[in-house]
């Protein structure tokens, strides 16, 4: 029996009017509503984008014919889920706001896009306000708060539970995750946040609150790898806050990003006027005598405050950045005939995988059918013709027909 493929879940998070729907809608070519008052986004938006890497099919001089991505000018667009979360506010955690739904929410996704508007005009309530009088750097840390405390009371309700697993002889990662399994959460997570803070070494019934925190935060990075994406990037006052951001948070990557931009070229695209690619550094206008004098005016905005400034909007580059470097994530072709590249029905290379790093073949081989990983014998390399076997690990671009006792493909 055939399951159906798992997707890579990117989460938006960030204040409320910062531009997450904006940005959603323009991955997505969604319609979310977008308002200027808080809480817009009340119930979470779910819908389909993509990232982009560069396809093997002109390596190979072959027409593909894909069923599960797309593939435009020799990059292959691989679909993803994008969430757009309710805003957060101070006190989340706890419930204030919609804190609650948001946390829950937020617990589904692999990693996580933390917008923040650049030009500093919503204030710390989430209210729009005059541009330059809000604080995005102070933004950003209040809502790294939420999310950490929100790992510090998952942690504190359940000491009893992890307690109470460790007695029966349970390794502190095992009994951890059994709590923390529901929010994505892995042993192998909680191994490497107790190892970055020394706390493997320390007796679980002696931590302290301290102790506490110092996991939570580590946890919370490891699990939920973040990108900082400083919106509003078309606006005056958004290149200075932007380096503050940039200078501040020496660990992270912030991405400048415009997403009304981008949202008004793939509607643009969309509709025939220009053609864009998403992620693309330029766009084409296709019959000026169709546009309006002010969609003339916003395409020059867009050309000369955004791609002139950042070479693009930012919204295709978080979400590459995102899956291909935060989660290194590997794209693999699965084929029937190492040949032709095809499947039974003679598509050329139809199906591309978003693998895990460290995913072998037998790993690859159970994303793809529930009985084929049960009798698996080994890979062929499409460009070596050398078999692999099943513990062999996927590299990105890798093109290979799994040889099975029960199924080939």
């Amino acid at each position: 029996m055939k399951k159906e493929k798992r997707k890579v879940v990117v989460g938006l998070i960030g204040k409320t009017n910062t531009g997450k729907t904006t940005f959603f809608n323009a991955a997505t070519l969604g319609a979310a509503e977008v308002s200027t008052y808080p809480f817009t986004t009340k119930e979470p938006n779910y819908g389909t984008a993509h990232v982009v890497t560069l396809c093997v099919c002109r390596e190979f001089n072959v027409q593909d014919n894909p069923r599960n991505s797309k593939c435009i000018d020799g990059w292959r667009h691989i679909p993803i889920e994008l969430i757009d979360l309710p805003g957060l506010i101070k006190g989340a955690w706890a419930g204030k706001g919609l804190g609650n739904q948001f946390l829950s929410v937020a617990s589904q996704s692999d990693a996580l896009l933390h917008v923040v508007d650049a030009s500093g005009s919503v204030d710390e309530e989430g209210r729009l306000a005059e541009p330059g009088t809000g604080d995005p750097l102070a933004d950003y840390y209040d809502i790294e708060e939420e999310l950490i405390m929100w790992f510090i009371k998952l942690l504190e309700r359940s000491e009893d539970r992890i307690i109470k697993g460790l007695k029966k002889g349970l390794e502190l990662p095992a009994a951890m995750e059994e709590v923390f399994r529901g929010v994505k959460v892995t042993a192998q997570d909680i191994k490497r946040a107790l190892e970055a803070t020394g706390l493997d070494k320390k007796d679980f019934e002696n931590w302290t609150p301290s102790d506490d925190r110092k996991f939570a935060t580590a946890l919370r990075e490891i699990s939920k790898p973040t990108i900082v994406v400083a919106n509003k990037m078309d606006l005056d006052t958004a290149p200075e806050n932007f380096r503050r951001l940039r200078d501040n948070l020496v660990d992270k990557i912030v991405v400048p990003c415009s997403a009304e931009a981008e949202l008004i070229l793939r509607r643009a695209e969309q509709r025939g006027l220009i053609k864009y690619v998403p992620g693309e550094e330029k766009f084409e206008i296709i019959n000026e005598s169709a546009l309006t004098d002010k969609q003339k005016w916003a395409l020059e905005i867009i050309r000369r405050k955004v791609l002139d400034e950042y070479m693009r909007t930012g919204v295709q580059f978080a979400l590459n950045v995102a899956v291909f470097k935060l989660l290194k994530m590997s794209a693999v072709y699965p084929v029937y005939d190492v040949k032709k590249l095809s499947d039974h029905k003679g598509n050329i290379l139809p199906d591309v995988y978003l693998m895990p790093e460290g995913a072998t073949v037998e790993d690859l081989a159970r994303e793809i059918h529930s009985d084929l990983a049960k009798g698996i014998l080994y890979a062929v390399d499409a460009r070596t013709g050398l078999r692999l076997p099943a513990s062999y690990k996927l590299k990105d671009r890798d093109v290979l027909s799994i040889v099975s006792g029960r199924k080939k493909t």
